[in-house]
């Protein structure tokens, strides 16, 4: 008796002295993400159909996006290119103005109040209206009429690529712009048409001062004076040169102080009210800001289907690694390095694409503007685009089971 339980005692102490192992023993983390991101790419090459799938809808949302805001940006482009291209630092302007298009004259004092003040190199007057020029089979057509003053023709033209600038000196001379040659009834350099009453022959021909609108049309300060019938005394804008050093602010508190009655603003301050304008009383930013959004919603409809589609077909898969050990944190990782694998293959592909259809379709009349930040900031989109349309397939992946793989 007293043996027996010497050797239970004995038992005990042996069984209770022993190591305790863990129930449980995870990798590191580093160990874990690197077979995770290694499944989940075979797993994509595995099914490449819906791989191809998946791509398409990425695809789609990154060239149908960017076309659509490319295109807004060469229209905001077209409609500021004369303020960031006129050579001016500073405008005067009538109190009224919103953006750049035909306004009333205002007095022309304000120009010599300029040329006055302190910090100010130089300054023009500027005429900006609206004209028409008859066509030799009858009919017209409306032109943005620009009156310039020689010798610094500050305001423009610019982009020549036929003739000089320098033909404006000549009497009854105007330059135009090539995109609109055949529609202004067949003009080349020497051609004779009729521009608000006067006989005009064509000094030199421009590319791409197309704004959205008529072209600009560019004649000698004098000459378009008299052709709008505007007094010696007034003028539409007056364009303001700034020493180099001055300071801008100094400069626009001056002349305000001297001419109250006139607006006086820098070149970014009015390319602001410019594209302000635009976004605000145009359909422009409506048009294309929504259709980027749909853009934007289809691709991330398409790419949720498609993840949760490949879920649901590999959920067997999916069973197996939660049998042998995968935690849902793991699965989760496999389908979201899936995603970002797919936005980035996808803003790859669709922004090669679009920036060779930018550089095919590129015209004085459309030119998708595709700057750097823009293709970035896509890209990044896409990211989230694809990390958040994978959510529902991780929803779905905690569900499984990992006995469902034995069934």
């Amino acid at each position: 008796m007293t043996t027996s339980m010497t050797s239970t005692e004995s038992a005990k102490t042996t069984d209770d002295s022993a190591p305790r192992m863990p129930t449980k023993a995870y990798a590191p983390a580093s160990i874990r993400w690197r077979t995770m991101v290694t499944i989940a790419w075979r797993m994509m090459f595995h099914s490449k159909l819906k791989m191809f799938g998946t791509l398409i809808g990425v695809v789609f949302a990154v060239i149908l996006s960017n076309q659509q805001a490319g295109t807004f940006l060469g229209l905001i482009k077209k409609n500021t290119m004369f303020v960031e291209y006129c050579g001016a630092d500073m405008w005067i302007v009538s109190p009224s103005t919103l953006t750049l298009q035909p306004t009333k004259p205002m007095g022309i004092s304000s120009l010599y109040t300029a040329r006055s003040t302190k910090g100010v190199a130089w300054a023009e007057p500027l005429l900006f209206a609206g004209a028409s020029i008859q066509l030799p089979a009858g009919g017209s057509e409306p032109i943005q009429f620009v009156g310039t003053a020689a010798p610094r023709y500050a305001g423009g033209p610019w982009n020549v690529v036929g003739g000089s600038k320098a033909s404006l000196e000549r009497p009854n001379t105007m330059v135009f712009e090539d995109s609109e040659r055949e529609r202004l009834g067949g003009l080349n350099i020497g051609s004779v048409r009729e521009v608000n009453g006067f006989k005009i022959q064509v000094g030199a021909i421009t590319w791409g001062l197309l704004p959205f609108g008529p072209s600009f049309a560019f004649a000698e300060y004098e000459l378009a004076r008299r052709m709008l019938k505007i007094d010696a005394d007034q003028t539409h804008f007056v364009l303001i040169g700034l020493e180099p050093g001055a300071d801008p602010e100094a400069v626009k508190a001056a002349i305000m102080a001297r001419a109250p009655e006139v607006k006086v603003v820098g070149r970014q301050e009015f390319r602001s009210l410019i594209i302000s304008f635009l976004l605000k009383r145009s359909p422009i930013g409506i048009t294309f800001g929504s259709s980027t959004v749909f853009a934007l919603i289809v691709g991330f409809v398409i790419v949720s289907l498609s993840m949760f589609s490949a879920v649901v077909d590999n959920i067997r898969e999916f069973g197996t690694l939660k049998a042998i050990g995968a935690t849902n944190g793991d699965l989760a990782r496999i389908v979201v390095t899936q995603s970002i694998t797919f936005a980035l293959m996808g803003s790859l592909i669709g922004l090669a694409v679009i920036t060779r259809l930018a550089a095919v379709i590129r015209s004085p009349k459309l030119a998708i503007q595709l700057p750097p930040e823009m293709l970035i900031g896509t890209t990044l989109v896409m990211v989230g685009m694809c990390v958040a349309a994978s959510s529902l397939a991780v929803l779905r992946l905690r569900k499984v089971e990992p006995g469902m793989v034995f069934r």
